[in-house]
């Protein structure tokens, strides 16, 4: 069964950075997509990153293009977060897809594997 944890979410000014990481036990990341997803208070959980299970391609949100990058580093998944904006605090979650189900990443209700999320908070 595959498992994802989450970690450095936190507290940050408007125009700091964070970098969340995602790491994956159970199976090997060379055959899933992984996603960083978000869900703000009242709102629905969207798409805000994905990288492939071969690495390559990676796609981003609009709002978040330009100023986030997502990476994969052995077992692990990061998500760095610069110029941080109001508007991106949310709890982040990554996720999971097997590369038989897709090519990328789904909307989330087809991503089959969730971590628990950590918390971001872009505040002055």
């Amino acid at each position: 069964q595959l498992q994802l944890v989450e970690s450095g979410g936190g507290l940050v000014q408007p125009g700091g950075s964070l970098r969340l990481s995602c790491v994956v036990s159970g199976a090997s990341l060379d055959y899933y997509n992984i996603g960083w997803f978000r869900q703000a208070p009242g709102k629905q959980r969207e798409g805000v990153s994905c990288i492939s299970s071969s690495g390559s391609p990676t796609s981003y949100a609009d709002s978040v293009k330009g100023r986030f990058t997502i990476s994969r580093d052995n077992d692990m998944v990061n998500l760095q977060m610069n110029s941080l904006k109001p508007e991106d605090t949310a709890v982040y979650y990554c996720a999971a897809v097997h590369l038989t189900v897709a090519t990328s990443c789904l909307p989330p209700d087809g991503m089959n594997y969730w971590g628990k999320g950590t918390l971001v908070t872009v505040s002055s």
